[in-house]
C-alpha cells in the first residue's frame, strides 16, 4: 500500500470504508510547512453510533472473541509482519502528519509498533486463571474472558505507537475496538485499519473514527455501547475522560502529562549525562509526556553542565523532518508551538535566564522552535511546574541527595524520572524514592513492550505494555463447583 490509498480519509467502520454520515470533512496539516496535505472525514454523533454498533456484533458474534489465543496470536503476528513490510511507508505518514523526523519514524515509532504486536502477539495464549485452594468441598477456579468494546482514544505525538498499546492488548483478550485519532494526526491510524483488515482481522472488530474530541470523542465516551476506555492525552482532558466515562461505571485506564525530572549526581559521568539530558527533552521535539524537561544538578557539576549544554544544544541537527540527518522536527502543530513560546516569554518573567535557545526558527512555514536551556527559574514558577510539552529544559540546583528527591517529586506529575550516578547503591535507592511510573538510570527513554509504563499522582493510572497491560482488558469470573 501507499499513502495515497488513504488520500481520500474515509471512516472505518465493519471493515468498509465510508464518508461521514454528513459529509464532513476536516483538515491536515504538514507541521513542516504549514500546508494542508490532505482532508479526512469529520464524524459526529451518529458515525460514532455506528462504529460501536460495528463493534458490538462483532464481538457478540465470537469470529474474534471466540477465537483461542493461539488463533488471535497468529492473526496479531501476522500485523507485526505487514507493519514490518510496510515501514517506509508508515514512516512517510507519521513524519508527514506529526512532523516527527523520518530517521525517528522508522527507529522508534515503526519498530515499537511492529514489536508490540508481536509482544502481544505471544501473550494472547497465555491468558488464563487459576485453580485456588480453598476450605470449601467444592472445585474453586478462576477464568480471564474479554470485556466487550474498548473505546481507544490517541494523542498527537505518537499516534502509531500509542494506538499500538491500546489495541494490540485489548486484541490480544479478544475485544473489539472503537479506535479514535487525534484531531490533528489522523493518518497512520487510517493506515493501520487496512493493515489489520489485511492480517486477518474480521470485520467489525477494529473500527476507526475520525474526527475532534469534543464530538467524536465525547460521544465515544458516553455511548452505553462502550465497556472500557483506554485514553492517553493531557491530565486537564483526562479528567473529563474519568468523569464522563464514570457517569456510566465505565472502567477506564489513562496515561497523562508528566514533567518528570532527570537527576544529576556530582558522581555521573558527565559526558553519557548529557547525551541522556538532550535525548530527554528534546526526543520528539519535546511532545513526550515521559520527556525530561527538569534537570536537578548537583551543585558542584552545576556551572560545568550549563556550559557544556550552552555549546552542544544549538548543535542538535533541528530542520526538514524528510532530512535522515534531523534530530528535532517542528511542532506538531501552530497551536503547540504559540504554547512553548508563551511559556518561554513566561520564564523571562520569572526571572529565568535563557542560556540557549528562546525563539523561533523560521523555515518553510513550519512550527519550529529551537531547543531551550532555562536557568535560574525557582521551584515554584509554573514554567518548572507545569507541562510546557516542547524543547524546553529548566536547570535546577541541589546540595544533597534529600533535596534532590524532594524537588523531583516536587510537582503533581509522576509519569517518569531519570538518574545520572556512578554509585549503584544511589542509583537503586533514589530510583526507590522517585514517585513515578518508571525510572531510566543513567540513559532516557529506554522502552520494549515488555516494560510497563504509566504514571502516578496527575499522571494517571493503569499500565501499558507488558503483561500487566492485558489486565485492563480482561474481567475475571469465579467458579465454585461444589463436590458434594
Amino acid at each position: 500500500m501507499s499513502p495515497t490509498e488513504i488520500q481520500p480519509g474515509r471512516l472505518f467502520i465493519g471493515g468498509q470504508w465510508r464518508e461521514a454520515a454528513d459529509g464532513a470533512r476536516m483538515e491536515v496539516v504538514d507541521p513542516s510547512r504549514g500546508a494542508v496535505v490532505t482532508t479526512v472525514a469529520e464524524a459526529g454523533a451518529a458515525d460514532v453510533d455506528a462504529a460501536v454498533r460495528s463493534a458490538r456484533e462483532a464481538f457478540d458474534d465470537g469470529a474474534w472473541s471466540g477465537l483461542s489465543g493461539r488463533e488471535r496470536g497468529r492473526v496479531l503476528h501476522r500485523v507485526a509482519e505487514l507493519i514490518r513490510e510496510n515501514a517506509d511507508e508508515l514512516a512517510q505518514l507519521e513524519s508527514l502528519d506529526v512532523g516527527k523526523p523520518i530517521s525517528l519514524c522508522h527507529a522508534v515509532d515503526v519498530t515499537n509498533t511492529a514489536n508490540d504486536y508481536e509482544h502481544f502477539a505471544a501473550l494472547a495464549h497465555q491468558i488464563d486463571g487459576a485453580v485456588r485452594d480453598t476450605p470449601m468441598n467444592a472445585l474453586a477456579y478462576t477464568k480471564r474472558g474479554p470485556l466487550g468494546v474498548v473505546a481507544a482514544i490517541t494523542p498527537f505525538n505518537f499516534p502509531l505507537v500509542l494506538a499500538g498499546t491500546k489495541i494490540a492488548p485489548a486484541l490480544a483478550a479478544g475485544n473489539t475496538v472503537v479506535h479514535k485519532p487525534a484531531d490533528e494526526t489522523p493518518l497512520s491510524a487510517l493506515y493501520m485499519a487496512a493493515l489489520l483488515q489485511k492480517a486477518g482481522v474480521p470485520d467489525g472488530v477494529v473500527n476507526v473514527v475520525t474526527g475532534t474530541g469534543p464530538v467524536a470523542g465525547d460521544a465515544l465516551l458516553r455511548h452505553r455501547g462502550i465497556d472500557k476506555v483506554a485514553f492517553t492525552g493531557s491530565t486537564a482532558i483526562g479528567r473529563h475522560v474519568a468523569a464522563t466515562a464514570g457517569e456510566a461505571l465505565k472502567p477506564v485506564n489513562m496515561e497523562l502529562g508528566g514533567n518528570a525530572a532527570n537527576i544529576v549526581f556530582e558522581d555521573a559521568d558527565l559526558e553519557k549525562a548529557v547525551g541522556a539530558i538532550i535525548k530527554a527533552f528534546v526526543f520528539n521535539t519535546g511532545q513526550f509526556c515521559m520527556g525530561g524537561p527538569r534537570l536537578l544538578v548537583a551543585r558542584p557539576v552545576l556551572s560545568t553542565l550549563l556550559g557544556i549544554l550552552a555549546d552542544a544544544v544549538p548543535g542538535v541537527p533541528l530542520g526538514d523532518p524528510r532530512n535522515p540527518e534531523t534530530v528535532v522536527g517542528p511542532m506538531a502543530g501552530e497551536k503547540h508551538l504559540k504554547k512553548v513560546e508563551e511559556y518561554v516569554d513566561l520564564a523571562r518573567k520569572e526571572g529565568g535566564r535563557i542560556v540557549c535557545g528562546g525563539e523561533r526558527l523560521d523555515l518553510d512555514g513550519g512550527f519550529y522552535y529551537k531547543p531551550t536551556v532555562i536557568a535560574d527559574l525557582s521551584n515554584d514558577s509554573r514554567v518548572v511546574q507545569e507541562e510546557v510539552f516542547g524543547p524546553v529544559l529548566t536547570v535546577q540546583p541541589f546540595d544533597s541527595e534529600d533535596e534532590a528527591v524532594a524537588l523531583a517529586n516536587s510537582t503533581p506529575y509522576g509519569l517518569a524520572s531519570g538518574v545520572q550516578t556512578s554509585n549503584l547503591a544511589r542509583a537503586h535507592r533514589v530510583a526507590d524514592r522517585l514517585q513515578a511510573g518508571v525510572v531510566w538510570v543513567n540513559d532516557w527513554a529506554m522502552l520494549d513492550p515488555a516494560m510497563p509504563f504509566g504514571g502516578v499522582k496527575d499522571s494517571g493510572y493503569g499500565r501499558e505494555y507488558g503483561p500487566e497491560a492485558l489486565d485492563a482488558y480482561t474481567k475475571v469470573k469465579s467458579v465454585v463447583v461444589s463436590l458434594d
